[in-house]
């Protein structure tokens, strides 16, 4: 039976509470699994596994019900390893990094940040930097809005000015409300967002970290700011710039670990 992994935590963590169920369609017990200074926070995985919002929020369920008692390591969703056998082997190879990284994780919580721009307010501010563009879109309307080769050019020079601006306010962003966290994480980049930003806040900073999102809200109107938290800290469970075929996650799932249907 392949084993579903939702955390890690201290050995002498309280029990999770008897109402507590795991994911599958019927929930799977929660159960802990010990090895030394650590335990793995578990159950037996279903046979299929979707991300579907009931599973979704089951997952979340059982780490918010873990962290009342203490400090938990976040394992993403759908992290399966073979058997018990390799979890509570991972946790023994892994105990000074896993114990470390408790130790750091304790009191904090994640708050992810994307911004993306207001397209409107940010191409009046990109026109109101540059020269060049403001004389060349001058000229183009003066001509009847212009030769098809100026307004290819004043099109090329908008653009490159606005990927300029994005990368200007990622970092902006990163270094304003960096401050303010622990750590930061950069995510992958995805579509329609200039940053994805994830900071590792004290819980006592929360406050202080959420009023400097709003007061660069009032400061930076054309950027668009969207914050979610606060999260277990799963963008950092693992050391920053670590492989993530080295990752906690990928250990626990093991070589032979059993995929997850899509």
């Amino acid at each position: 039976m392949s084993t579903y992994v939702y955390g890690i935590t201290h050995t002498s963590q309280p029990s999770l509470p008897d109402d507590v169920d795991g994911v599958g369609d019927p929930p799977r017990p929660v159960r802990i699994l010990r090895q030394g200074e650590l335990a793995a926070i578990v159950s037996d995985a279903p046979e299929e596994l979707r991300p579907k919002r009931r599973d979704l929020l089951a997952h979340q369920r059982v780490l918010d019900a873990a962290g009342e008692g203490g400090v938990v390591l976040p394992i993403r969703f759908a992290s399966i390893s073979p058997d018990d056998s390799t979890v509570t082997t991972v946790l023994a190879e892994r105990a000074d990094h896993l114990l470390e990284r408790l130790r750091v994780l304790d009191g904090k919580t994640e708050y992810n940040l994307k911004a993306s721009h207001d397209e409107e307010a940010v191409l009046r501010l990109v026109v109101a930097d540059n020269d060049e563009i403001r004389a060349l879109a001058k000229a183009n309307r003066e001509a009847g809005d212009g030769a098809h080769q100026d307004k290819v050019r004043l099109g090329e020079m908008v653009a490159a000015a606005l990927q300029t601006r994005e990368a200007a306010d990622a970092e902006l962003l990163q270094q304003e409300l960096g401050t303010a966290a622990e750590a930061v994480s950069v995510g992958p980049p995805s579509t329609g967002w200039l940053a994805n930003l994830s900071f590792l806040i004290d819980r006592s900073s929360a406050e202080q970290f959420l009023s400097a999102v709003d007061q660069l809200r009032r400061h930076h109107p054309h950027l668009e700011l969207r914050v979610n938290g606060p999260l277990p800290p799963y963008s950092f469970v693992d050391t920053p710039g670590q492989h993530a075929e080295d990752s906690t996650a990928e250990a626990l799932k093991a070589a032979a670990a059993q995929p997850t249907n899509e």
